[in-house]
């Protein structure tokens, strides 16, 4: 976790020397971070590694898709909700510190626990649905004679919430929801010490999921774009209660600091997720050196950025029920995910040169950002039209703030 920066605006600016990435090492040799207390992977044959690797392979894939959904449901939680944008801000971080694409996707292999976790549960309580679901049928045909099913059903849910706790207490894998193993339930019971070893995994791997810092990081980060954002586009919305003639020019002329507010904010965001200080979200003298640096790189991530954000304002057109919220946000997720990984590669880039770009390619970028953000601006300026909440849609720049649909901002 970053800690603070004291550093000031420098004009020659480089990576930050005391960030640390929130990388767990067990996640980038490619092995879970949290396993079963005791286990070795011994060295096999080639059938043995190639097999590990596979399901390695299986489990990070396994692990991103339900960071996706994780992301998704809790970007559609109010407060909550920041704590998707400091993931998104934090793996932007960690690609520009490393330099390394694959350092943006943090806690895989934690996600893939918590998805089997929520498999193996949702396969556990199957049999109990359906005993239970007899046990209902029976009392609409016999309303009172089903007293023996009643008490099989509080049995078998005793059982299954057992079975259920001791799969979790063994790694929460699939495997340990297929198979109870009572015999080493047994053994662990007689443990004196099963209690306190158990309440150490537990919180040392609630610890290491870095919920707080995530919040934190979003919540400020989310600050910085409001303010960055607050002005051009509150100018619009009061534009909009004026007639025809002066909502166009007054909306034009608020689109100008718009355009630079959105050319510059991907990268000062990535910037202070990398020094956890926020007065590097408007070090916009900073940011230009860099620039200079990586004039292509900038160019493509900011491009990429605005281009992967249009096509989510289609889903804003109309009102998603509150229960199927999280659904939108899937595709606000993962198209902002990729933006913020290449965003933090090409500030990567700029850290690691020493000496500016040639003048041509550095003027070339410039140019082609402004019809960038120009479409990103006026495209954004029609969306009030469009959008269910009209005029106040406008300040719902997910590229930048929590990625939601709606008014989660």
């Amino acid at each position: 976790m970053q800690e603070h920066m004291n550093s000031q605006t420098d004009p020659n600016p480089s990576l930050p020397p005391n960030a640390v990435m929130e990388i767990e090492p067990a996640e980038v040799n490619g092995h879970a971070a949290v396993g079963e207390c005791g286990s070795k992977e011994e060295d096999g044959g080639v059938f043995s590694r190639g097999w590990r690797r596979l399901m390695s392979a299986v489990d990070w894939v396994f692990g991103g898709l339900t960071l996706l959904f994780g992301l998704a449901a809790l970007s559609v939680v109010p407060v909550l909700n920041f704590a998707s944008l400091g993931y998104l801000l934090q793996a932007s971080a960690n690609v520009a510190m490393s330099g390394r694409l694959r350092d943006g996707f943090v806690g895989i292999r934690k996600a893939s626990r918590i998805g089997s976790i929520v498999v193996g549960i949702w396969l556990a309580l199957l049999p109990l649905r359906f005993v239970a679901g007899l046990w209902h049928e029976r009392e609409i045909v016999a309303p009172g004679t089903g007293q023996g099913w009643r008490i099989g059903v509080g049995v078998l849910t005793t059982l299954t919430a057992l079975h259920i706790v001791w799969a979790c207490l063994r790694g929460g894998r699939l495997r340990h929801f297929l198979w109870p193993a009572p015999i080493r339930f047994l053994k662990w019971l007689r443990n004196p010490d099963s209690y306190f070893s158990i309440r150490d995994v537990v919180l040392d791997y609630l610890t290491g999921l870095h919920l707080p810092h995530y919040f934190w990081l979003g919540a400020r980060g989310f600050t910085g774009a409001f303010l960055w954002l607050i002005g051009p586009v509150g100018v619009m919305i009061l534009a909009s209660r004026l007639p025809p003639g002066g909502a166009a020019v007054l909306s034009f002329l608020a689109s100008l600091p718009l355009m630079f507010a959105v050319m510059h904010l991907p990268f000062l965001q990535a910037r202070f997720a990398c020094e956890n200080r926020f007065g590097a979200m408007f070090e916009v003298r900073v940011n230009r050196e860099l620039f200079r640096r990586a004039p292509i790189a900038f160019w493509c991530a900011l491009f990429v950025t605005l281009l992967f954000a249009l096509p989510l304002y289609l889903l804003k057109v109309e009102l998603t029920p509150q229960e199927v919220a999280w659904l939108p946000a899937l595709f606000f997720v993962a198209f902002i995910f990729p933006a913020r990984v290449l965003t933090g590669w090409a500030l990567g880039r700029a850290f690691r040169r020493e000496q500016p770009r040639l003048w041509l390619s550095r003027w070339l970028s410039r140019l082609a950002a402004i019809p960038v953000v120009g479409i990103y601006a006026l495209i954004t300026y029609f969306t009030q039209f469009l959008s269910w909440h009209g005029a106040p849609a406008l300040l719902e720049h997910h590229a930048f703030m929590v990625p939601a649909p709606l008014l989660g901002l």
